[in-house]
């Protein structure tokens, strides 16, 4: 699957910045903790959040398109990715659920990305929204637990470059010009 190659190769080629880590690894998860500051006011970082198609990488997505994933923001709602038909009938994957939701300030999902979805899995992704200067900072954390064929400690990495990946670009598409 194009998701899970494409995990094994983040680590080389994006560097990562100051505020994300890997702060929590045991025998049965992990814990990212990252954080960046947007130049933008929390109820529009929130909306672009909603819209994973206007910063979610492309090659971290089942599709290869980001613009086929879509933000259902209620409870029981759904963090989901159309997968067009190839020559066939179309498909689809859930990334997450949402749990929780404080327009402007919060927006909680549970479910085990990417390749984490083939073990016996869950992750809580928590993204907090706070005023910072003239902007938001956005904290996110990403507790997985379970059980994972592959090491917590060896793919906790990996999972955290790939994540920090998105939020560098939310950041990107909230400061980018209007058109």
């Amino acid at each position: 699957m194009r998701i899970i190659t494409l995990l094994g190769w983040a680590g080389a080629a994006m560097a990562a910045p100051a505020h994300s880590a890997v702060t929590a690894t045991g025998d049965v998860g992990f814990v990212i903790e990252s954080s960046i500051e947007i130049a933008a006011d929390a109820h529009a970082v929130y909306a672009l959040l909603l819209t994973p198609g206007r910063w979610w990488s492309d090659s971290h997505s089942y599709s290869g398109d980001s613009t086929n994933m879509t933000v259902d923001a209620r409870a029981g709602g759904c963090f989901c990715e159309t997968i067009p038909a190839a020559g066939g009938a179309s498909g689809s994957v859930e990334h997450g659920r949402v749990i929780y939701v404080a327009p402007g300030r919060q927006l909680r999902l549970s479910g085990a990305l990417g390749p984490l979805q083939a073990d016996a899995a869950t992750g809580t992704l928590d993204l907090v929204l706070t005023p910072a200067g003239k902007g938001t900072k956005v904290r996110m954390t990403y507790v997985v637990g379970g059980y994972l064929r592959t090491p917590p400690a060896r793919i906790a990495p990996l999972v955290d470059r790939v994540l920090d990946e998105q939020l560098q670009g939310l950041k990107r598409a909230a400061e980018a010009p209007a058109p």
